[in-house]
């Protein structure tokens, strides 16, 4: 339980996870697969909360994305976007973490360079999940790793084998976008 704790938060050092300042609603969250079910999930709005405890971590033992379903435990309710993160867990069996951000610039940027998921499908359905599904199968996702949610302002999402790799992939365009976005404010 300790590294999705600590990445989640360095994320939200980053305000790459957190909470919009005029309405309190939370955002982003990040998930590691459960070797006994799905995965563990940061809990539905602890996007305020600077640091996680394992009480704010939900697991996921079972989904049916079809029937828009999931069986959760814990203290905490399950992210809203949960199955897209089963989704995710679903397309390879070495993918290992998932985690959703918002960053509005880097979500434009993205959208020109990356797998963009159909701005038609909602955020936390299963329409997205299959959407998700679907970059994996039709475009470059297995390899890049990152994605924009076109139909979710602002959403992000990377995954890897490993916690470290998922940051990893997201952090290294975060970072070029705000170096970038430095270089042209001089």
């Amino acid at each position: 339980m300790g590294t999705i704790l600590d990445y989640r938060h360095r994320l939200y050092q980053q305000n790459l996870i957190g909470a919009y300042p005029e309405s309190g609603i939370g955002f982003g969250n990040i998930s590691c697969r459960s070797p006994q079910g799905v995965c563990w999930i940061s809990g539905s709005q602890t996007g305020h909360i600077p640091h996680l405890l394992s009480k704010h971590i939900a697991w996921i033992s079972r989904v049916d994305i079809s029937a828009n379903e999931l069986w959760c435990e814990g203290e905490t309710k399950a992210s809203s976007e949960s199955l897209t993160h089963a989704a995710v867990y679903q397309l390879h069996p070495h993918i290992e973490a998932v985690i959703h951000v918002h960053h509005l610039g880097l979500w434009h940027q993205l959208q020109q360079t990356h797998p963009t998921s159909s701005a038609e499908v909602p955020y936390g359905t299963p329409e997205m999940a299959g959407e998700v599904q679907r970059l994996y199968r039709e475009t470059d996702l297995k390899e890049r790793k990152l994605l924009a949610m076109g139909g979710h302002e602002e959403g992000i999402i990377s995954f890897g084998t490993s916690m470290e790799e998922a940051y990893e992939v997201l952090f290294t365009e975060w970072q070029a976008y705000e170096q970038g976005n430095e270089t042209l404010s001089i």
